[in-house]
Formats: C-alpha cells, structure tokens, sequence
C-alpha cells in the first residue's frame, strides 16, 4: 500500500511541476543563417527547404521547439520532415503560435544554452499559392516570405538567402522578378539549378530574423495548370481581404456612413487589441482542459489584463509572500526568502513589481506574454469552448457558495477560498457589491498584509492585527460592513490599473501585438514586370499575388 501511495505521489508532483517547468522557460538566441529554397512546382504547388542555425544564449533554457510559417493551410503533416545536426526530428504537429505553421520538436537534441544547431525542414505539396499578375492577365504571380521570429527572443544579425526555383521549362527570357526588399540586390542572380531550372537569388549577410521579407516572381500561365491559379476579386485588387467581413462591411458602407465608420473602426481596433489569446487557440480540439489555476482560466476567458495582476497580487499576499506598503501609489515589501509554492507566474510578477514605473509597466507586459503563451499551450488538443463552460460553472458555483454562507465567520472563510473563482465574472465588480451589501464579513486571516490600515505598522510583514474592534470570537479580524469590504476589492483592481498598468487598452496591446496580431494592411495589388512587386500580404495570405508564410512563433 505504502509504495502505491509513494507512486501516486510521484505521479501527482510530476504532473504539477513539470507544465510549470516549461511555462517558465526562456528563449533567447541569434538566427546565424537562414537558407530558403522556394520550388515553384509544374503541377502549380510549392515545396519548401529551410536550414537554419541558431546559436542559443547562454542564460537562456534549451531551444526545444521551432515554429515555420507555412503560407496557408493547404498542406499536409505527412509532406513535412525535418532534422536537428542531421538526426531525424519525429515530433512535427500543428504550431499553438503561428495560424498557419508547424512545430518541429527537437527532444534530445534540443540546442543548449551557449550551443550552436542546425534544423532543416522539408515541406512539399503546398496548394493554392499562385495569382494572376494583374499588370499581364497571361502570367502567373508567385511572392512569398521566409519565416521570420519574435523579435522578443531573436537578437543579431542573420545571413539570409532566399532562392526561387521556376517551373520546368521556363525560358531565360520569360520570367520577371519583382522588386527586392532594402538590403537585397535589385537584380538577383540568375542561373540554372541541377534539374535546369531558372532560379533567382536574393542574399543578406545583414538581414534579421524578425523582420518580414517579401520576394515575388512573374512567369507564364503556360507552365502550370489554369485552375491553380487564382484571379483576383475585385476586393482583392482593392487590397481587401473578403473573409474579414468587419472590413468589408466598413469598406461597403463607406459612401453611406462616412461619419460612422471611422468610429466603428476605432471601437473594432480597440476590442481586438483586447483579446490577447492566438486564434489558434480556438480551433476545434475535445475534452475540457481541467487543472487550470483562477489565473489561468482568466486567461482563457481573456478577462482584462489589470484584473488578471490584481488576482495574482492577492495570490502572492495569500502565500506570504509579499506585503502592500502603500496603495497609492502601490508599493509592495517582498518577504525574504520567498515562500517555495510561487507559481512562476507570480515569481515573475514579484520580480517585476520590484521595477521603478516605466521598466515595471514592460515587465509586467512580459510576464503577462508568458503566461498567455503558457495557456495556450495548455490548451493544445482541447476544446476552448468546453473549458471556457466549464471554468464558467465553477465560476458560478463559487458565488453561490458565498450568497449561502448565513454568518460573517463563515462568509469571511469561503470567499478566501472562492474569491479567485469569483473574480472571473464579467461583472464582478457590480455583483460583489451586490452580494455583500448590508452583510457584514470577517475579512480573511491575510487582510492586513493587503491593506495597510488594518495592521501594525511596526512589523509589515507579520501584520499584529486591525485597528478595529477584535470580532467576539476572538480572531482579531476586523468585522467589515460588506459593502466597505467590496468596494475596497473592487477599488483595489481599478486603483492596480491607474497606478501601475496605466492605459488598458495600451497595456494589453503590447501582448497582442505578439500574441494575436492584426492583419497586415494589404496595397492595392500589383503584378510584376520590371520591379513591381505583389501584394503587402497578411498572414493568411488572401490578398492576390500572395504567397507569404506566417511569423515562425515566439521559439
């Protein structure tokens, strides 16, 4: 009996520990070198060959996963193979960070602090990656863009090469390369690969790796089959992506609501700069995610940023493991040493609030972009919308155990235990208040270490007891009116958001703007013909002429 109870132990602190391992990893390198090789294929399909080599930081933890953007989501798992330093990668599975884009995992020979490796990749069979050049209705238009990284965890200077390689059989005097992004030559070299094809090549010893280079090429319909190419809509010419009905209705109001429109389109940007989870994460998976922390389900129901930190404040103050000071502004006292159950969510979270305003406003951004990139791996293979239901419920039942609790001792004790789960409502401020209006509490045992009236000032981080009159049971927590005791909850998030987050909106843009991107604004389109270029092209790529791969995540 002992030793399966000793097992199931082991069990349970493995499968606790370990996600909380690699949600707290780091990643930080250079992108040396990166070699592209684009087949445009006579059956009108792409293949792709990557190499690139990194070289890992040393204080940063292995490199054990790679994103590559793929230009669309017309392939295949099984066309795709990849190497590590020339050993066969086995793990290749749908990235939870690029929308259209794999990851390969390297395992064992995952690339070590202050190490340097070289990761290939194969992908054939790529469809639907070839326009008409609207500039010559008889030619077919290819542009593409190699993956490129987050600029958070890239550094350097990469040496980047991009090679086309045209159909079989074009003629030498046929095909029409468009203009080159800045740094690369105006006129790529042109020769022959070993099958006799015609390629291109653009090089960069001083490119990076987190910028998006643009590459196109025009050559006759002739040499791939009509129906693989695509002929732009007339919204495509305009630069307007179909899909994104927002902006076709805006675009097709435009005459009728001059006035109106532009407010639409302020109050859309500033709701999409709010929602701060990956679409990715919304692609259909089975089962509920269950073991998420309150935390990390506001996450998942992409509750407001300022919220999410005022709920990890009060998990650090719970643990011991700080003290607030002073509300205004917010300053906090760390208790040395550090309790040892800190999620790194919330060590992260102390580290930063240690900051002067301006670098602690930043470093709450990055812990905010970790954590968000924790969920959502996660949720890799489950379903957001049962989970989101099913934290909802847990939600629900949370309040309902607080509206029951009949004493101010008992109503004290569950909201510490539920107060987390409860923040997850939408409308927690208004029910708060609701709920504890004219009911009286006994605030939890870790109150004073929250707010400073209710403790000796003498010893912070040990607080003696309120200034109020002890409760007659005896626990020497203050018996709050409820309604003072939710609106200093309530103020406690809006004051975390004034003083220390600043704008909102700002705020969680920051982590958008990594996490889920707006689309790239697309130009009018263009074909080519002695350096006219495609598209600007977004990243699913819908805009004519387009045949760009996506940010190769944040890995």
């Amino acid at each position: 009996m002992k030793k399966i109870l000793f097992t199931l132990a082991l069990i349970i602190i493995f499968s606790v520990v370990a996600p909380l391992t690699a949600a707290a990893q780091t990643y930080a390198f250079s992108l040396d070198t990166e070699i592209v090789h684009v087949y445009w294929e006579s059956d009108g399909s792409l293949s792709l060959s990557y190499e690139l080599t990194f070289t890992n930081a040393t204080f940063a933890d292995p490199i054990d996963f790679v994103d590559i953007g793929i230009p669309n989501n017309n392939y295949n798992l099984s066309n795709i193979s990849a190497f590590i330093n020339g050993v066969p990668i086995s793990h290749i599975a749908y990235s939870p960070y690029v929308s259209y884009g794999v990851e390969v995992g390297l395992g064992s020979n995952s690339i070590q602090p202050g190490r340097t490796g070289t990761v290939i990749v194969f992908i054939s069979n790529i469809t639907n990656v070839l326009f008409e050049d609207s500039d010559d209705g008889n030619y077919a238009s290819a542009v593409f863009s190699p993956t490129w990284f987050d600029s958070d965890f890239v550094s350097g200077q990469t040496d980047l090469t991009v090679v086309y390689h045209l159909p079989k059989g074009v003629l030498p005097d046929e095909p029409k390369y468009h203009q080159a992004p800045s740094g690369f030559s105006a006129e790529p070299f042109s020769g022959l690969d070993e099958q006799g094809r015609i390629i291109y090549v653009w090089e960069n010893p001083g490119a990076n790796g987190h910028t998006q280079y643009l590459f196109g090429a025009s050559f006759p319909k002739s040499y791939v089959p009509a129906d693989t190419i695509t002929v732009p809509t007339i919204w495509q010419r305009l630069g307007i992506d179909p899909e994104d009905l927002l902006g076709f209705l805006m675009c097709a109001g435009a005459a009728a609501f001059i006035i109106g429109i532009p407010v639409i389109s302020i109050i859309s940007t500033k709701r999409r700069k709010l929602k701060y989870l990956p679409p990715k994460i919304s692609i259909a998976g089975h089962g509920i995610k269950r073991g998420l922390s309150a935390i990390e389900a506001g996450i998942l129901l992409e509750q407001p940023m300022d919220k999410i930190l005022m709920m990890i404040l009060f998990a650090c103050i719970k643990k011991e493991a700080a003290v607030v000071e002073t509300k205004d502004p917010l300053k906090l006292t760390l208790i040395d040493p550090p309790p040892q159950k800190l999620r790194p969510y919330e060590v992260d979270f102390l580290g930063a609030m240690e900051k002067q305003k301006k670098p602690r406003r930043k470093e709450l951004q990055k812990t905010m972009l970790k954590l968000v990139k924790s969920v959502t791996r996660k949720m890799k293979g489950f379903s957001k919308r049962e989970t989101v239901t099913y934290y909802k419920s847990i939600m629900e039942k949370a309040w309902a155990q607080v509206e029951k609790a009949d004493t101010p001792e008992m109503r004290g004790e569950i909201y510490d235990d539920v107060m987390q789960w409860t923040m997850l409502d939408k409308k927690y401020d208004d029910r708060t208040k609701e709920v504890f209006q004219n009911r009286p509490i006994i605030t939890p045992i870790w109150w004073p270490r929250y707010d400073p009236v209710y403790r000796s000032p003498s010893t912070p981080s040990k607080p003696s007891g309120p200034t109020m009159k002890p409760t007659p049971g005896g626990s020497g927590l203050p018996n709050l009116p409820g309604s003072d005791f939710a609106a200093s909850v309530v103020n406690g998030v809006q004051g975390f958001s004034a003083g220390v987050v600043g704008n909102i909106t700002d705020f969680t843009n920051g982590i958008t703007k990594t996490t889920n991107p707006p689309p790239k604004p697309s130009s009018s389109y263009r074909g080519s013909g002695g350096g006219g270029g495609g598209s600007s092209c977004a990243c699913a790529c819908a805009c004519a002429g387009c045949a760009c791969a996506c940010a190769g995540g944040g890995r």
